[in-house]
Parts: C-alpha cells; sequence; structure tokens
C-alpha cells in the first residue's frame, strides 16, 4: 500500500512524524484530502482539526490554528503557530482564555492590539469546538 510521510510542525515542537495513507485538513478554500500520488500544492490552512488515517487505520487527531500546507506527491508538510494533538484539547481552559481575550478586546482602542486579539479570540473559538468535536465523537 502507498504511503505519504507525514510531518506536522507547531512554533514550539513537532506533533507528528510517520507515514501515512491519507491525511484529511482545513484548507484555505475548503476541506483537503491527500493521497499518495497527490499533485504538488501549496496552501494556507484555516484552524480546525487534521486528521491522519495510518496504514493499519488508526488515525492521529490534531488541532491545528492555520499555518501552512506544504503537499508534495510522497510527502505533506504541515507547519502551524500552534498545534494541540486532539486528545489534548482542553475545551474549559479555551473559554477561559477566550473570556480574558474578549475583556481584553473591550479595554483597548489601540487598531493594531485590537487585529491581535481578534485573530487570538478567532483561534480559540475554533480550539473549544474542535475540543467539543473530538469529546463527543473521539473517532473522527
Amino acid at each position: 500500500m502507498a504511503t505519504l510521510q507525514v510531518d506536522v510542525v507547531s512554533a514550539e515542537k513537532s506533533l507528528f512524524a510517520g507515514e501515512a495513507k491519507f491525511v484529511v485538513l482545513p484548507g484555505e478554500s475548503g476541506e483537503l484530502g491527500i493521497l499518495p500520488g497527490h499533485t504538488p500544492l501549496i496552501s494556507r490552512i484555516r484552524p480546525g482539526m487534521l486528521k491522519i488515517v495510518m496504514a493499519d487505520n488508526s488515525e492521529e487527531v490534531i488541532f491545528v490554528a492555520g499555518g501552512i500546507l506544504e503537499v508534495q506527491p510522497s510527502k505533506v508538510t504541515v507547519l502551524s503557530d500552534t498545534a494541540i494533538r486532539a486528545a489534548d484539547l482542553d475545551e474549559a481552559k479555551a473559554l477561559e482564555a477566550r473570556e480574558r481575550a474578549e475583556e481584553a478586546l473591550r479595554n483597548t482602542k489601540d487598531q493594531a492590539d485590537i487585529a491581535v486579539v481578534e485573530a487570538e479570540l478567532a483561534m480559540l473559538a475554533a480550539q473549544a469546538a474542535a475540543a467539543r468535536r473530538f469529546k463527543q465523537n473521539p473517532g473522527h
């Protein structure tokens, strides 16, 4: 069976490096499914869940907070500022951080600060939603 080398790297660490038969992730224009032999591609990715299906049909699910995807016929590389294994997602912590960010947004008037906080809020909302979905349906 043909496989892909998959590497998922965040600013902090490498989260996954291994062989897979299929990868699904949230591309800039919608969900992307990548099989071995895929046409080369570079794309931005949106916050959401990255699913890696191994040859034995086991799955690794990772939340990515956006980033860059590079696809070669036998290799997929995901570079994300923030990436968290789905099993490690904590909805309560994400919601708490979101509340702190909303408070900061209410208290700032600087446009640059507002843009940074709004981006943080979007990432935290996606992280909380991903945690909720994963906890409800851990197999997907």
